[in-house]
């Protein structure tokens, strides 16, 4: 007999009939208290044995449960490390593009500063160019001045100096050309 086979349930020992007495079988007593001994320790066993069943099937729900919390925590690493990635890779295309903008950003601050001094250089070359014009205007009329004044024959006033002169003295006739429109004259 295999324990698939047969069992017993403590009911099954104390309804059990062990046939007609015979003269010198087992006394009734000891058999019935064997009776009820075994079908006491059967139903504690049985009562074990179906809590223990009851925590094995808890122990096996979680179990289950853990090994669902494994798995969604495998796949949520994984999860991640893929977002990881996908985050690292889209921050360096990124960083490129900033740089990319930035290099023809500052490649355009660098030609308009170009542009800028070109444009001042050829302002100060007209500029320039005003000056030597203005110049050699003011020189010319300069000399036509002085032109006319010597062709009127009457000597040229000569600037007072600090020094008061002496009484008497004929101040016209000391006048003499300031220094300053001599060298505009020179030039």
């Amino acid at each position: 007999m295999t324990d698939e086979a047969f069992h017993l349930s403590p009911l099954d020992v104390r309804r059990w009939d062990f046939g007609a007495k015979t003269f010198r079988g087992y006394d009734d007593k000891k058999v019935e208290d064997f009776r009820n001994q075994v079908a006491d320790e059967l139903e504690r066993l049985t009562r074990q044995c179906q809590e223990l069943e009851s925590k094995a099937r808890g122990f096996h729900e979680q179990l289950r449960a853990f090994r669902e919390r494994d798995k969604a925590l495998n796949d949520a690493l994984v999860s991640a490390q893929q977002l990881r990635s996908e985050i690292r890779e889209q921050a360096e295309r990124e960083a490129q593009l900033i740089l990319r903008e930035a290099r023809a950003e500052g490649e355009r601050l660098v030609d308009q500063a170009r542009a800028e001094v070109r444009r001042l250089e050829a302002e100060i070359a007209a500029l320039e160019k005003s000056r030597i014009a203005y110049v050699g205007q003011l020189r010319v009329l300069i000399e036509r001045q002085l032109a006319e004044l010597n062709a009127t024959d009457v000597p040229m006033p000569t600037i007072r100096p600090a020094t008061p002169e002496p009484e008497g003295t004929d101040q016209r006739t000391h006048m003499k050309t300031p220094a300053w429109l001599e060298s505009l004259v020179k030039e």
